[in-house]
């Protein structure tokens, strides 16, 4: 597990490494409160990977997919989720099996049903409001990623 405090700029310079450089497939499981930065932090990574164009959180959508020439992008917001078992609907079986970044965010509301290997990544705001406390936990054995700014090393 690493942890690091990043300003919303670290953490989209990060999230941009991480999509242009991290093996694919790779699972991200974004979780923390409602302003925590998990949309922000998917947009980077979206947009390492080349995502051009608005990257909106798929709240009422649930899913969104975006093909790069670097990988398939699939983000899914699981807010609005009612049930665990509704993610089947979402093609979730096959979530991370291909040339994919897969950006799960309230992974929570699925949590038992999450793919492995994958990241964990949980996103809480800190005592200084510039900055989101970040706790980056792999699950598995996912695929490496670039160092999390001021965590002292590699995850």
């Amino acid at each position: 597990m690493s942890v690091a405090l990043l300003t919303e700029e670290e953490m989209t310079a990060w999230g941009e490494r991480i999509g242009a450089e991290v093996e694919v497939p790779a699972v991200f499981a974004l979780n923390g409160d409602l302003g925590a930065g998990k949309s922000t932090l998917a947009r980077a990574i979206a947009r390492g990977a080349g995502v051009e164009g608005p990257v909106p959180s798929p709240t009422f959508n649930l899913l969104f997919r975006y093909d790069t020439p670097r990988a398939v992008v699939q983000h899914l917001d699981l807010y609005r989720l009612e049930r665990q078992d509704d993610v089947w609907e979402l093609g979730w079986s096959e979530l991370g099996t291909g040339p994919e970044l897969v950006l799960i965010e309230w992974a929570e509301n699925a949590e038992a049903l999450l793919p492995t290997p994958r990241w964990e990544v949980t996103l809480e705001e800190g005592d200084d409001p510039a900055r989101r406390r970040v706790e980056l936990t792999p699950v598995g054995e996912p695929p490496s990623l670039p160092p999390l700014p001021g965590s002292g090393g590699a995850p």
